[in-house]
């Protein structure tokens, strides 16, 4: 393998072959840009990630962070990778060229991320400043844009996201932090927030944070939030920085995992002095701070294909070395040589497993993202709104399955291991540890769920719901009639129908009254259509490399039927091996995954609600 992060194979198959990104290129938004400089991007981005960025995997997570008079100390391997990685324009690379960036398509800015994203501990700190920087470009006066967003794009200061407080987690509406105003327009902050991922450390020389908060005498309830800028260094009219701003560090979370990434307490304003400025209106806090959220989405969903993929990758590469055990053909002969454990049946289910989640997650995400693109460039304005409403209904799916399934792809590889991936000698027991946080932050699953069932399948009166279902339909299509793919497109087919007829069925009990038993079961709901989407994305992709795969046999004289003249096609053409590894996994899955959908829908119309009407006593005494 050329390297152990990502396989850039399947990345480019996916941006080139798939989503023919080079389409892109002919609207207005990116003409300046060719397929040719987003292979050189992503080219870069390898070398960055090869050289620098992994190799500071396991050091910042065994170096951790300090907090030391006040001040927190990131880990001393972060800084190389931060200067290189600021340097280098990846902070910006997606950010529009009127606030100083290059203007990548998101679906390009994404793939490139996804090479870094594995190292998510240093990541913490370069992100969340864009993205809060973006809040800015959005929502701030150009005071604010050239007081603060200019040097947090170009890296130079941090940012975060202070949401989370000890009463006033997922429940945002409970945030307890109050905002008083002063004369001069400016507010000062009293509060404490937890869990605010870089809420503080060296690796820049000013941290901006937007905090949420309730101004005195706003009503309860999310509807009475605010969200301010609250620097830690308040800053002159020259830009020159000023005095510290009046709030402390109180700890550093002790986490499972991420241990590279300073969690922070942070008390505002012990002496009732922390400086903080109105970002956007008043009581509209929530509405600026879900652009945010919501891009975090989506972030959660590349950071879990990340680390699932390089999991399955150390995975595969160990089950190639690691000799143990006799051939099945040679199980009764003490004699026999010792084979790589590859060749034992049940690894390589458990690695099939994980290829066709992995191939299917990244699929999804990037698939997501090329719909952002859409929605930002295209001249076609129901082509706009129906990309919109596609990534409505399936950001959820992003953040939610992918998290939950990837973590699972994380135990296998440790399982692939065997006791050596229990062990901190080899990482992926680290990969598994710092994924698990996903499923938790930026909205746990469960509320997902509740998000797609109670809103997003109904938003626009089912429209957004039914032009993705419109685009699975027309995948299944394309295929039907293909004599390789037609049973994995008739059972695509099925599926995609039982997804429908459970949406109307839960549309139905809501009307009935019967509200608990969509509520009761909207998780079960989620993972079930994270199958089906994950299937249609699977036999799309396979069809794409059914055609390329029948192209490379005709060329070469080569009887797709015959399994041995396949095998020997793999092994003599890598393009043919990859192209039959993709339709091995779409089969894989829609073969030994999909058909989990029909035991979770007997579960959920069998409308039990043992979840709901078992008393709380009853769980423990």
């Amino acid at each position: 393998m050329a390297n152990l992060i990502l396989e850039g194979r399947d990345q480019r198959f996916l941006l080139h072959e798939l989503l023919k990104t080079e389409d892109l290129c002919g609207m207005e938004a990116w003409k300046e840009f060719s397929p040719d400089m987003f292979d050189m991007v992503l080219t870069e981005a390898e070398r960055l990630a090869v050289e620098v960025i992994f190799p500071a995997l396991v050091a910042g997570d065994r170096e951790g962070c300090r907090l030391e008079g006040g001040q927190v100390y990131a880990p001393p391997s972060f800084r190389r990778c931060l200067e290189l990685y600021r340097d280098g324009g990846w902070i910006n690379m997606g950010v529009s060229p009127e606030a100083g960036g290059q203007g990548f398509p998101y679906v390009i800015t994404l793939a490139a991320k996804e090479w870094f994203i594995h190292n998510f501990a240093f990541l913490c700190y370069p992100e969340p400043a864009q993205a809060a920087a973006h809040l800015i470009e959005v929502y701030g006066t150009e005071a604010q844009k050239r007081k603060y967003m200019d040097k947090m794009y170009a890296g130079v200061w941090g940012g975060t996201m202070a949401l989370t407080e000890p009463s006033a987690g997922s429940d945002v509406g409970n945030v307890k932090t109050k905002a008083i105003r002063q004369p001069d327009g400016t507010f000062r902050l009293q509060g404490t927030k937890i869990f605010i991922t870089s809420g503080d450390h060296d690796l820049t020389e000013n941290i901006v944070h937007p905090v949420l908060a309730r101004i005195e005498g706003d009503p309860a309830g999310t509807g009475g939030i605010s969200l301010f800028l609250v620097p830690k260094y308040l800053v002159n009219d020259d830009g020159t920085l000023g005095r510290r701003n009046d709030y402390t560090i109180g700890a550093i979370e002790e986490k499972m995992g991420l241990h590279g990434s300073a969690t922070c307490v942070m008390n505002l304003g012990d002496n009732g002095d922390c400086y903080a400025e109105l970002l956007g209106e008043e009581r509209q806090g929530i509405k600026v701070m879900f652009q945010l959220m919501n891009e975090a989405r989506i972030g959660v969903g590349i950071q879990s294909l990340s680390l699932g993929g390089i999991a399955y990758l150390h995975a595969v590469n160990y089950a190639k070395e690691r000799l143990q055990g006799s051939s099945l053909l040679e199980m009764k002969n003490p004699e026999a040589p010792r084979v790589p454990i590859i060749q034992h049946a049940d690894v390589r289910r458990m690695l099939l497993w994980m290829k066709a989640h992995v191939e299917g997650f990244r699929a999804l995400t990037y698939y997501t993202a090329y719909c952002e693109d859409l929605v930002r460039a295209s001249a076609d304005e129901a082509l706009r709104d129906k990309s919109k409403g596609i990534i409505e209904v399936l950001t959820p799916i992003v953040k939610a399955y992918c998290s939950d399934m990837a973590f699972k792809v994380t135990e296998l590889a440790i399982q692939t291991y065997g006791g050596y991936g229990y062990c901190s000698e080899y990482p992926v027991e680290q990969f598994m540890r710092d994924l698990k946080i996903a499923s938790i932050y930026e909205g746990a699953n469960g509320i997902q769920a509740l998000d797609l069932v109670g809103r997003k399948l109904g938003m626009k009166k089912g429209m957004y719901f039914m032009s993705l279902l419109g685009e699975m339909n027309a995948t299944v299509a394309a295929y039907q009639g293909n004599a390789a793919l037609k049973d994995l497109a008739s059972d695509v087919q099925k599926s995609v129908n039982t997804l429908a007829e459970l949406a109307m069925y839960f549309a139905g009990s809501a009307k009935a009254g019967k509200f608990l038993i969509p509520v009761g079961n909207a998780y079960p709901f989620l993972m079930l259509m994270g199958k089906v989407v994950m299937g249609w994305l699977l036999l799309w992709e396979a069809g794409v490399a059914r055609e390329r795969l029948e192209g490379i046999a005709s060329a070469k004289g080569i009887d797709l039927s015959d399994g041995g003249q396949v095998s020997a096609l793999a092994k003599a053409d890598a393009d043919a091996a990859f192209y039959i590894g993709k339709v091995s996994a779409a089969r894989y899955f829609i073969k030994h995954v999909l058909p989990e959908v029909d035991a979770a829908v007997t579960s959920i119309r069998s409308e039990d609600l043992s979840m709901i009407d078992i008393p709380e006593e009853a769980f423990a005494s």
